[in-house]
């Protein structure tokens, strides 16, 4: 698939998903079609291009030139003359920026649901948050609309969000991304983050956007830090966190009980100490100015740091050392720590009932990173409940590349993509989830498919690749580990096979096709888009 034709499908899957609080400016297709042909004569002119035709949004406080930064509150904007230095090198490398995206409000917040541009639903169930404050980022890459985005991170933007929905956020260690051209929220500790559905696709994209470094590695094997105590935790979120923690130590990895309160308490200052007023000097003669034009909450959080007193900065950064020490001297004897991202997944009307407590309870394990001055990476690790389960990588400064090789260490998945019954909600979907299938993205495949309803129980679709008059199909793409592949595989029935799919993003990975000769009689029902869209028509 050309470049051009994916961006003809990306501004198809926005119109699809119809999710327009993702949004604070979505770029006209026509413009963004004019920046491909225009990267195609790059590339043609044999220009170097490592992110050649990625598909990328931007958290709508960092500046995008031509867009009005705003950081979610309208009354604040202004049109910046450039890009930011991480936009301008993701030019440079060759992606396409879509958008800016919505975010909680001054990036204050871990829920997604702060912003005049309406809540962020969750990617995979809309009643639940998508987490912030880089919530559009976010849920752009895990509807497959996006392949890359930018977030930011102070507390835990670029992680939490990445965890509610299924992807890949890489927190890089201070410094390694430069944050000018980010409207701040705590300038001494913000970082531009990463979000991508790979732990793959986002060290590429940071290894475009990061300042010359050289990181150290170590050989395996690992040794991972895991907490002796993780404190509440919703209901079996502590099993999967086991699952996980096993998951690297049968790949290799050995695991070391470890002390993390020096982590905790310093998380807890980030809030309930006296750093939070740097949030004041950020933004906080604006707030004062136009207290309307402000989420109640941000206005609360922030409004409140002004009456801070000089001398509680003092005392939290004495404080603050103690505990860097502490947690040094932990980190010395593993090369990372292993955390749940997060400590629960609420809906909207539960963040709604109780904004501030929510929000608190959702750092525990994020909030310290970037004080002690740290690395982090979230990632995926299957679900509970139905809805994404994440973990996270938590190493020393400049540890950025040892995380993602620790990240690498757990069982090798194989993707594979379906188009019918099991899809989720379908009743072979537990096929996929019974043997440890996580959900990765939905989106279109690419345009060269037929789709026809089959006589089957229950029913299924059959997708056909055809030489023409092909459509886009929507699929879904869920990883699965080997060994319940095999299984799955074992018991598709004729005239259903696995084969390969190609997806939109011209990728291909095993899915289920049809033998052509099983669809001659069946209703081609391509013009419904995809099994969904044709079962919300059908009478039966």
């Amino acid at each position: 698939m050309s470049v051009l034709e994916r961006v003809r499908a990306a501004y198809h899957r926005i119109a699809r998903v119809d999710r327009p609080e993702i949004w604070i400016d979505l770029r006209p297709e026509a413009d963004v079609l004019a920046d491909a042909e225009k990267l195609e004569a790059r590339r043609a002119a044999g220009e170097s291009l490592p992110l050649y035709g990625k598909l990328a949004a931007v958290k709508g406080n960092i500046d995008v030139a031509g867009l009005p930064t705003t950081a979610a509150c309208p009354e604040y904007a202004y049109l910046p003359d450039e890009d930011a230095p991480v936009v301008a090198r993701l030019r440079a490398a060759g992606a396409l920026i879509l958008g800016t995206t919505n975010l909680d409000q001054f990036a204050t917040g871990l829920v997604g649901t702060r912003s005049p541009h309406g809540a962020v639903r969750n990617a995979i169930d809309p009643a639940y948050v998508s987490g912030g404050s880089s919530s559009g980022s976010a849920v752009a890459v895990a509807l497959g609309i996006a392949d890359l985005a930018l977030g930011t991170d102070t507390a835990g933007s670029g992680r939490v969000p990445a965890a509610f929905n299924g992807i890949v956020g890489l927190k890089p260690t201070r410094g390694l991304l430069p944050t000018t051209g980010v409207v701040p929220a705590c300038a001494s500790i913000d970082c531009v983050t990463v979000f991508a559905r790979t732990v793959d696709e986002a060290t590429a994209a940071f290894a475009c956007l990061s300042e010359p470094r050289d990181l150290p590695v170590v050989h395996r094997p690992f040794r991972i830090g895991v907490p002796q105590e993780l404190g509440p935790l919703q209901e079996g979120w502590a099993e999967a966190f086991s699952a996980a923690a096993r998951d690297f130590r049968d790949a290799g990895a050995e695991l070391v009980p470890v002390d993390i309160s020096a982590f905790l308490a310093a998380a807890r200052l980030l809030y309930e100490g006296a750093f939070v007023a740097e949030r004041y000097s950020a933004v906080g003669e604006f707030v004062d100015a136009r207290p309307d034009a402000v989420d109640p909450a941000v206005r609360q959080i922030i409004g409140a740091a002004k009456d801070i007193p000089a001398h509680r900065v003092f005392t939290d950064l004495a404080t603050l050392d103690g505990l860097s020490r502490e947690a040094s001297a932990v980190l010395s004897s593993v090369d990372c720590l292993l955390l749940p991202t997060t400590t629960e997944h609420p809906t909207i009307a539960e963040v709604q009932a109780d904004p501030l407590g929510v929000n608190a309870r959702l750092g525990r394990f994020t909030n310290s990173t970037n004080l002690l001055g740290l690395s982090s990476l979230a990632v995926p690790s299957g679900t509970v409940g139905g809805l994404p389960f994440g973990v996270m990588l938590v190493g020393a400064a400049y540890a950025d590349r040892i995380l993602a090789d620790v990240a690498r260490l757990v069982p090798p998945q194989t993707r594979i993509a379906v188009v019918g019954a099991h899809l989720r909600g379908q009743p072979l979907n537990h096929e996929l989830t019974s043997r440890g299938g996580r959900f990765v993205s939905a989106g279109p495949t690419a345009a060269e498919y037929r789709l026809y309803a089959l006589d089957t129980v229950p029913p299924k679709p059959g997708l056909v690749r055809v030489a023409s008059a092909g459509a886009a199909i929507e699929a879904e793409v869920w990883d699965l580990p080997l060994a319940g592949f095999g299984a799955f595989v074992a018991g598709v029935p004729a005239p259903l096979a696995i084969g390969k799919v190609r997806l939109a993003d011209g990728s291909e990975v095993s899915g289920f096709v049809c033998e052509p000769a099983a669809v001659t009689g069946a209703e081609d029902i391509t013009r419904h888009g995809g099994w969904l869209g044709y079962l919300s028509h059908s009478p039966a």
